[in-house]
């Protein structure tokens, strides 16, 4: 079945914003067979898209006036206000919806939700937690906030996109929340396997030769994640298994040996200065997930 909108004139979606991603999005919309109408503050990253189907619109206002439904996809909320908050797009945005994926803080998401609502704009709030490849596909993961009503209504065009689509909830933050904690997660990670990688080959050791293994460290933590996610909702942290006193023999060892390289080692400090922190304060004997409790103390 064509998803082709029933007015020839208009199109189903409007993607402003065309990096790699945002031109990633709009392809998906064409595969689907969307009518899909797109712009970019620099011009002449739509030709390949137009090539394909897209309507290239001159400025944001007509691309914004062509569709119901418009998908922000920019570098920050500043990228993304420098384009919605100019007067003559804000008019045309009035009685549309504006789904934003652009990535920053859940702040700047309520604050945007204000400024829309203020201004007659029907607003949802994404993410978008996989990479570029992954889009049009099952394997890409979508997460959006704002009103359920309003996200159901869309969600057949979104969905276009493959993958799965979660609505969290009504809190117009939630997403970006979301977003930021799970980005926590990756770029400490990515740096904590940049400094092993470094440290390895400080030792002799090719980052090749370390590859597998690192990734067996990595297959360990999802079970951990869920069981001091447990641990931490359900108030238990208990260190039987693992007392922080022992994460912090062997913090204190990785920089120890980093430093002897000459290798920073702050990223380590972080860490052992969290758990330090926690056996200062009369948690040793309990397990990892005394941490988040500690951290989040006022």
């Amino acid at each position: 079945m064509s998803m082709h909108s029933e007015h020839s004139g208009q199109s189903a979606v409007t993607v402003l914003g065309l990096g790699p991603m945002g031109r990633t999005l709009a392809g998906a919309f064409l595969d689907a067979g969307l009518r899909t109408t797109v712009w970019n503050r620099t011009p002449g990253r739509d030709g390949e898209l137009i090539a394909r189907g897209a309507v290239g619109a001159r400025s944001a206002e007509e691309a914004v006036a062509a569709s119901e439904l418009i998908v922000v996809c920019v570098v920050d909320y500043d990228a993304a206000d420098s384009v919605l908050r100019r007067d003559a797009v804000a008019e045309a945005l009035k009685g549309r919806t504006v789904v934003n994926l652009t990535a920053d803080t859940p702040d700047r998401a309520r604050s945007t939700a204000e400024w829309a609502a203020a201004h007659g704009i029907s607003y949802l709030d994404g993410a978008i937690m996989t990479p570029t490849t992954t889009i049009g596909t099952p394997d890409a993961v979508f997460i959006h906030a704002g009103p359920e009503e309003l996200h159901r209504k869309h969600r057949p065009v979104l969905e276009a996109l493959g993958g799965t689509h979660t609505h969290l909830g009504e809190d117009i933050g939630l997403a970006a929340a979301y977003d930021i904690a799970l980005l926590d997660i990756f770029w400490t990670a990515m740096a904590g396997y940049a400094h092993a990688v470094a440290v390895a080959r400080a030792e002799g050791i090719t980052a090749g030769e370390l590859a597998p293994f690192a990734g067996g460290i990595a297959a360990i933590l999802p079970p951990l994640f869920a069981q001091d996610a447990a641990d931490l909702d359900s108030g238990n942290f208990s260190g039987k298994v693992n007392p922080i006193t022992s994460a912090a023999a062997s913090m204190a060892h990785i920089v120890h040996t980093s430093e002897a390289h000459g290798i920073d080692a702050s990223t380590m400090r972080a860490a052992e200065g969290m758990v330090r922190r926690a056996i200062g304060l009369g948690h040793g004997a309990d397990g990892f997930a005394r941490i988040p409790e500690v951290l989040g103390r006022r």
